[in-house]
């Protein structure tokens, strides 16, 4: 059996839906030049949004395997070689988000992917609220840095730094430069 396209799927959901979602996590992370492998493909969504996708996500034969309050894992579905991860965010933070995202073609479909300055607050808040994240989404961050140029020392990046993560964060990204 060929590997079902996801992202085909969710674009095509989230169309005849007519509701927004972006791209975030390892595929984000990729467009922005930094390789990284995944094992799912993760979006930011509200949750009003996701119940009106949740349906047809379970037609197509994923399982919800987790859920709470700001996350959903879906799982298991025949064909699909990936799982999908919706992270739960007010309709204002999807607002701000998708006003400074970027359209970027992954998997012949074109999908929103927060700018870089998004991607990174999102890391620091996931790193901050989850402590086994660190090491990754620290990785993540040092490389987007690096290879987008963001200036880490700069006051505004400091400032998205203690906002969405910490200063201890801040300051173990700032010994890597």
């Amino acid at each position: 059996m060929k590997d079902k396209d996801i992202f085909k799927l969710i674009a095509n959901i989230v169309e005849e839906k007519g509701i927004r979602c972006v791209l975030i996590g390892g595929f984000a992370v990729n467009y922005y030049k930094v390789a990284r492998q995944t094992a799912d493909v993760d979006f930011l969504i509200t949750e009003a949004d996701f119940e009106k996708i949740l349906g047809m996500l379970k037609k197509e034969g994923f399982e919800v395997e987790y859920r709470n309050e700001i996350f959903a894992g879906l799982r298991g579905a025949e064909g699909y070689i990936m799982d999908l991860d919706f992270m739960f965010v007010e309709e204002s933070t999807l607002d701000k988000i998708i006003k400074d995202s970027e359209v970027a073609s992954i998997g012949q479909q074109k999908l929103l992917v927060p700018s870089v300055q998004h991607l990174i607050a999102l890391k620091l808040h996931a790193m901050k609220h989850n402590v086994k994240r660190q090491y990754k989404d620290l990785l993540d961050i040092i490389e987007l840095i690096k290879v987008n140029k963001v200036n880490a020392r700069s006051v505004e990046f400091r400032e998205l730094c203690l906002k969405y993560g910490s200063e201890e964060l801040y300051n173990k990204i700032l010994g890597v430069f």
